[in-house]
């Protein structure tokens, strides 16, 4: 499962998780658990953010972190919960994507505030 410059898919990405949970993981959490867990994931990520481009500074526990390990701690978390919610990642993405062409087409480049 060594994939470092590897390109992968969202449906990869989705079965691999689902090997490691089964191989090695023995079982997923259950839905609320992954829903908080990933809560905290994106907690770690945020607190790193706002010592690398906000104004707090660094604790030694904070040491050693990696903004691309706390973004791929909330990418697994959130591959789990998809795949034990039967939710395609692809599909989802595309028809989200689909959504925001729509609905967006012209709202962003009309804010005067992004000009």
């Amino acid at each position: 499962m060594n994939g470092e410059n590897k390109e992968l898919t969202i449906s990869e990405a989705q079965n691999q998780v689902d090997q490691w949970i089964k191989t090695v993981g023995v079982r997923y959490f259950n839905e609320l658990t992954n829903m908080t867990i990933l809560m905290e994931e994106v907690g770690e990520l945020a607190r790193l953010m706002s010592r690398t481009y906000g104004e707090q500074s660094f604790k030694e526990s904070d040491k050693g972190k990696e903004l691309g390990d706390e973004m791929a701690d909330i990418l697994w978390v959130l591959i789990c919960l998809a795949n034990q919610t039967g939710v395609d990642l692809t599909a989802a993405f595309y028809k989200n994507l689909e959504k925001k062409n729509i609905r967006d087409a012209t709202r962003h480049k009309e804010n005067k505030k992004l000009k």
